[in-house]
Formats: structure tokens, C-alpha cells, sequence
């Protein structure tokens, strides 16, 4: 990769400065942007001079100034889910991302070369770009009988992860399986299955959960260290709280149904068929954070919840073990590591289909009365 900014190589590129400010517009929009950069990031006459500052202006200011973002992707025990989703990220598109903002220098999928020659360039760029690469890694890392259940060229994934981890500037973890060990991780966790951060602890980790992750909240992730060198604000469990600060219940498209107490009680029923809420078919929507309902699959096509099924909650830990659809449950009203969450969830269920019960007896008690005048 060339050692430019990501402008100057954008121009090499033949890249007018109208097509670069949609490109700072868009990667704005992915992530999520402000008018105003925090003050904890900037001194205050920064701060001060860059009030009302379009967030594309912001982008725009950064990518003038920074290099393309050096990326090392390992996987481990995983589908390549989160790959493959990653293919069909809309906002930024992943050509726009790797062509202009960042430089994938490893990926097991995706790299032409194979064997030795993909190797010497890994151990190069962790060389030669020591402390200023991103790790991305994919797949959760199992740690029984030695890390024996995946190695690659004889090493185990704990020591390849440690060994890339050093010396990256972050590491960020896309998927369920990266972020909490996922479905190997499932009861009785035969592997020995654990998340990143589990193992790497001396730096910043960031975890991007879903199964698999949703292609814009990763893209939007990655192109915001690109362009300011830091990881956005997180949550206690590293999740970006531009996209996890919500559950999917807030935005969910069926809430009106959940208010008005109308659940599905089968998948073939007339509740199903009119679109009620699926919280009593397991759906986990109240307790698990994440952007599906508003950003949604395929260039904002649908999410689960919209194409029937209930949420399985797959940005939590633990999802697999934590009941749902397949075992008959309904959603647990509590989060491994934040049950005032799970508190709240629990009393908004209860005032939720109280409220729908007394504004149906007040629509009857309204209909008796008239009546009786009558």
C-alpha cells in the first residue's frame, strides 16, 4: 500500500473534489456523525473553530490528513458468515471502503496468494506498520487441549491472535462468534470456545456481534477509525453505541402490536398472518441491542422480525443457550451484564400490555355508556 493520504490517493485515482465530498458524506452517514466532533477529542479551540461543521466537512478535514488504514483479518472457528455479509454492505459499499479508505493486507478468503507468499506479507505488514494496523478477526478462538481443535500451519488460533494482536492499534471483533464465543461456544462448549476479548486484554478491543454482524455497523465501525484513529464510543460490553444503543424492540415495526397487546401465538395463526408482535413466539427483541430494525438486510430490505421470524438475540452473549424459538421459550427478560436492562425490558412488557388492557376496558366502558344514553 502506498504510504499517502487517503485524499491524495483518492486524486491519483482521478477523483474530483465534488465525488470526494460524496465520499465523506457517506462515510459520515455510516457512522453515524454529528455536526460537532466531541470536545473530549479535541482541544477547545479546535473545538471552537470546527462548530457547525458539516459532518462530511469533518470527514473530509480527516481524510486530507490520514493514510489508508492497514487491515489484518484472521479467521478462526466460524461459517465466514460475516464475510460473506460484509460483501453486501450498502453505506459504504466494501469496494468504496478497500479501494479508497482502507488496505486489506491479509484475508484468508480473499487473498489471490496462498500459502508462504500470503504468510511473508502478514509478517511484513506487521512489521513494517507495527502499532498502526487494525486487527479484525472473525470466528471465535478455542482454547481446550491446547488450541488443537483449529490451527493453521501448525500454529493454534490463540497464538496467531496474540501474535497479530501485539501490535495493532485495536483489534475489532465482527460477529457473535469473535465477540462472545457464539454458537461453538454453546453448551458444553466442547472447544473450549472464547471471544476475543476474553484473550486480549492489553488492548482496545471493539465488538461488532451479530450472526452474522450486520454489514454496515462493521463498515461504518472500521471507517471511523480509518478517518479519526480511535474507536467510537462503546457500551459496557464494547459494542458501538451508535448502533447498539437501542433494542430491536424500540424500532421494531410490529411494536405497535406489542402496545396494544397483540400477540402471535402460533406461526400460522390469525396474529401471525396480520403481523402481531412475536414476543410470545420467544422473540428477543426487548433485551437485545442492536441496529436490525433500522438498518435492516440488503440495502434496507428487511430483518427477521419483518420476514416473520422472532429475534434470537444474536448480539448477546450467550444467545445460543438463552432459549428462544427453538426451545419454546419466550425472551428472557435480563442480559448477562446489564439486568437493570433486563429490568426495564420486564417492566415495559408488563406496563405495555397493562396499558393495552385499560385502554380496551376504557374503549368498552366509553361504548357501555353511550349506549345506556341511548
Amino acid at each position: 500500500m502506498d504510504d499517502g493520504t487517503i485524499y491524495d490517493h483518492l486524486k491519483k485515482k482521478g477523483v474530483s473534489r465534488r465525488d470526494f465530498m460524496k465520499i465523506c458524506g457517506t462515510l459520515a452517514g455510516a457512522m453515524g456523525l454529528k455536526s460537532a466532533p466531541p470536545l473530549q477529542q479535541s482541544s477547545l479551540p479546535d473545538f471552537l473553530n470546527t462548530m457547525g461543521e458539516t459532518p462530511a466537512a469533518r470527514v473530509a478535514r480527516a481524510l486530507e490528513s490520514r493514510p489508508r488504514l492497514p487491515v489484518i483479518w484472521l479467521e478462526f472457528q466460524d461459517c465466514a458468515g460475516c464475510s460473506e455479509a460484509l460483501t453486501r454492505s450498502q453505506s459504504p459499499t466494501l469496494i468504496d471502503l478497500v479501494l479508497n479508505v482502507i488496505s486489506v493486507e491479509y484475508h484468508e478468503t480473499l487473498t489471490a496468494a496462498a500459502g508462504f507468499q500470503t504468510e511473508a506479507n502478514k509478517e511484513a505488514i506487521m512489521k513494517q506498520y507495527h502499532g498502526q494496523y487494525v486487527l479484525v478477526v472473525e470466528g471465535s478462538i478455542p482454547t481446550a487441549a491446547n488450541g488443537a481443535y483449529c490451527t493453521i500451519g501448525g500454529r493454534s488460533a490463540v497464538d496467531l491472535l496474540r501474535e497479530a494482536a501485539e501490535g495493532a492499534a485495536a483489534v475489532i471483533a465482527t460477529g457473535n462468534c469473535a465477540a462472545f464465543g457464539g454458537l461453538p461456544k454453546a453448551d458444553p462448549n466442547p472447544t473450549g470456545a472464547e471471544g476475543v476479548w476474553d484473550i486480549i486484554t492489553d488492548k482496545p478491543v471493539v465488538n461488532i456481534p451479530g450472526c452474522p454482524a450486520i454489514p454496515e455497523v462493521f463498515t461504518g465501525t472500521v471507517a471511523y477509525f480509518a478517518v479519526f484513529g480511535s474507536l467510537p464510543e462503546l457500551d459496557d460490553l464494547h459494542r458501538p453505541m451508535t448502533f447498539y444503543a437501542n433494542t430491536v424492540h424500540d424500532r421494531c415495526l410490529r411494536r405497535p402490536f406489542y402496545e396494544a397487546g397483540k400477540f402471535a401465538k402460533s406461526f400460522d395463526d390469525e396474529g401471525a398472518r396480520k403481523g402481531w408482535c412475536l414476543y410470545k413466539l420467544g422473540c428477543k427483541g426487548p433485551t437485545t441491542y442492536n441496529a436490525c430494525a433500522t438498518i435492516k438486510w440488503d440495502a434496507g430490505l428487511s430483518f427477521p422480525v419483518q420476514s416473520g421470524h422472532p429475534c434470537l438475540g444474536c448480539s448477546e452473549p450467550n444467545f445460543w443457550d438463552g432459549g428462544g424459538f427453538y426451545q419454546g421459550q419466550s425472551a428472557p427478560l435480563d442480559r448477562p451484564t446489564l439486568t437493570t436492562a433486563g429490568a426495564a425490558a420486564a417492566v415495559g412488557v408488563v406496563a405495555g400490555v397493562a396499558a393495552a388492557a385499560a385502554n380496551r376496558g376504557a374503549q368498552k366502558r366509553a361504548e357501555t355508556s353511550t349506549s345506556e344514553e341511548e
